[in-house]
């Protein structure tokens, strides 16, 4: 699609996407990497990734097994 539009075109394009872009608030990542840190923390007791999975709610457990005889 690009190599269809003209350099004006494609210009156009990047200033109406820079134009959004600039609309978007920012804060220095001193704040929001604390604020990353903080929630990571506070929601790392309900991480099934840190604290596993339940064997009677996981999914993937095994049913039985298999013998060969």
């Amino acid at each position: 699609m690009a190599q269809d539009l003209s350099e004006k075109e494609l210009l156009k394009m990047e200033v109406e996407q820079l134009r959004k872009e600039v609309l978007n608030p920012r804060a220095p990542i001193s704040k929001t990497g604390k604020e990353i840190k903080d929630y990571v923390e506070a929601q790392a007791g309900n991480d099934p990734l840190l604290r596993g999975v339940p064997e009677d709610r996981n999914p993937f457990k095994e049913k039985g097994s298999c013998r060969i005889s």
